[in-house]
Formats: C-alpha cells, sequence, structure tokens
C-alpha cells in the first residue's frame, strides 16, 4: 500500500506515521523540510499551499491513501479535491470530536450526533469541510474518510491552562501556585493517546468499506476533570493546589476563550466506540491516563528545551485567579 501524510510529524501524527512504517506500509511524508524526522518513510519536499509546487512534486504519483493532517478550511479542502481527485482510492480528513453537538441528545456521544458547534470558529471550519467533503463523495464519488480526533496527546500536556506545547502548568504546581479547574472539575472527559488512537487510524487505512463514512478514535476510559488534574499532580510529584472558576467568568475576562470551553470543554463528552471497533476488530485503546501522561512528562523531561515556561501564560492565570477571589471577597 502506497501512502502520503500531508504532515505526519505532529502530536497526533508522529504515532501514526510510525506505526504506519511498523507495518509494512510504503509511506512518502510531504512537508516543507529538508529531511524526514519518522525512521523508514520517505520525503517530498513541498509546501501544501504552493499549488504549484504541490503539483509537480506529486505529478507522477498515485495513492491507495492520502491523509491531510493540517486541513482546517473549506478553501483547503478545495485545493485537495482539485489535487488528489483520480490519483487516490482514499482521502481522509482529520476533523474534530469538538463539532459534535454538546452535551448529546444521549448518554454518549456516536457517529450520528448531529454537529454542531455554535461556539467555535475552529469547529464550525470542520464541519463545513466535512460536508464539502461528503458532497464530493455523493456527486463526484470522491473517496474520502472522515476521522474525528478527541483531544488526544502524546507530546503536550492535555489541560486547559498552562499545558499543551508549554510546561508552564508544571512549573506552577512544582512552586505551589494555584492552578485553574473550570467549573466544579466534575464534568466527565475522554483523553487518548496518540498510540491507542493510531491503531484505530492504521486500521482504517485502505479499508474501502470505509469511504463516504465518518468515525471517531478515542479511549473507552472517562475521567472527570479533578481526576484529570489530580492524576497530572500525581505523576509530575507535585502537590495540586486547584482553585475551581466557572467557565463563564473566565469567558468574561478572556471573551476569546468561549470556543475552547463552552465549544469543548466545560461540557462532558463521553464517546460510543462501536463503530470504530465494527470497522477494525482488534482496535482497543490500551493506554490509560496515568500511564500516557508519565510517557508524556517523561519526553519532555528528556530535554530541557521542551519544558516551555510563559510569562504571559502565568500572568494570565494570575490575573483571572486574583479576579475571581476579589469576587467572592
Amino acid at each position: 500500500m502506497k501512502v502520503l501524510f500531508i504532515g505526519g510529524t505532529g502530536n497526533i501524527s508522529s504515532a501514526v506515521s510510525r506505526l504506519t512504517v511498523k507495518r509494512g506500509i510504503d509511506l512518502h511524508l510531504l512537508n516543507r523540510g529538508t529531511q524526514n524526522s519518522i525512521p523508514g518513510t520517505k520525503h517530498i519536499q513541498a509546501d501544501i499551499n504552493s499549488t504549484e509546487e504541490v503539483s509537480k512534486a506529486l505529478e507522477n504519483h498515485e495513492w491507495d491513501v492520502v491523509v491531510n493532517w493540517i486541513a482546517f478550511t473549506e478553501e483547503e479542502i478545495l485545493r485537495d479535491i482539485e489535487l488528489l481527485a483520480g490519483k487516490t482510492k482514499q482521502y481522509v480528513f482529520i476533523s474534530t470530536a469538538s463539532a459534535y453537538q454538546n452535551p448529546p441528545d444521549g448518554q454518549s456521544i456516536t457517529e450520528a450526533t448531529p454537529l454542531i458547534n455554535p461556539y467555535w470558529k475552529y469547529s464550525q471550519d470542520k464541519i463545513a469541510c466535512e460536508k464539502r467533503l461528503m458532497n464530493e463523495f455523493h456527486q463526484n464519488q470522491f473517496p474520502v474518510t472522515i476521522v474525528r480526533p478527541s483531544h488526544t496527546y502524546d507530546t503536550v500536556i492535555p489541560v486547559v491552562y498552562g499545558g499543551w506545547l508549554e510546561y508552564t502548568i508544571i512549573d506552577r504546581m512544582k512552586n505551589g501556585k494555584k492552578i485553574i479547574i473550570h467549573d466544579d472539575g466534575e464534568s466527565l472527559w475522554t483523553l487518548t493517546h496518540s498510540e491507542d488512537f493510531a491503531k484505530g487510524f492504521v486500521g482504517l487505512m485502505g479499508k474501502s468499506e470505509a469511504v463516504g463514512e465518518a468515525f471517531h478514535i478515542t479511549s473507552d476510559e472517562v475521567l472527570t476533570w479533578n481526576q484529570i488534574y489530580k492524576t497530572l499532580a500525581d505523576a509530575a510529584g507535585y502537590e495540586m493546589n486547584a482553585i475551581h472558576i466557572p467557565s463563564d467568568f473566565i469567558i468574561g475576562i478572556i471573551p476569546d476563550h468561549r470556543g475552547r470551553l463552552l465549544g469543548d470543554k466545560s461540557a462532558s463528552a463521553v464517546f460510543d466506540n462501536t463503530k470504530i471497533k465494527s470497522f477494525v476488530p482488534d482496535y482497543e485503546a490500551t493506554i490509560p491516563f496515568i500511564e500516557g501522561i508519565r510517557m508524556t512528562l517523561g519526553w519532555f523531561k528528556e530535554d530541557p528545551k521542551r519544558q516551555l515556561m510563559k510569562d504571559s501564560t502565568e500572568q494570565m492565570m494570575d490575573e483571572i485567579i486574583g479576579r475571581y477571589e476579589s469576587s467572592n471577597r
């Protein structure tokens, strides 16, 4: 099987790239860099945003699967359709589980849950991409498969403030500073390690029956946000000094955070993985958060340069905490 990843070296996609190579698949990575960072892959150097450059780089290739890890807008999707129509048997679009209506009508989210997010433009753009691609599938047989990750981590710290690419939250824990947990911390959440996600994802690649279908791929472990932060603190070896602050209060100070809170992390998100397991019968998420976050922190500790602390994040968190405490005196 001959596969092209546009991107392929990020937080989620690196694990998928490694597993793809491990399974003996002929994997090509297209990016602007001059060399590959994933052993066993082949490199195509081009800027996906330069139509002329990427067309030339791909003109002599045909693919069994193309995955674009870095498409976010309908304009980018239209470019990919024009570029790849007739040149691939399967095009995989990376959407987002934040596209789902939240909270769902039922207890858990399935692929049939409506795609509605009035709070976050990121999610709205992904929804528009999905609609465009499914229209293209039905009208012109463009071979799309849609995958919706939900809060998948590996080389990022999956918390709302002071984490992700930063190490700020760990530094605050180390120094006994307060950390913010939105609302009461009791809403339910799902975190998935990238190595688990990769097993489901690679299982979909080259599967003709997955064309025209959408899937989420998540862990079955469900935690409260309080449990997530406590597990992170335990893994880091520090005490947790938490303060619970309502999402609405935070948004009142930082309106730009409306999407990430009301459009995503304030509501519970529990997923029914029946569909991915029916298409990929051996799919099972086996890395619990306590193990996964230890792996993540180990990655950060391997190189002190990865331990990014931002003064702007410190100031933002201190401002939110200070104003909330003042309002409750």
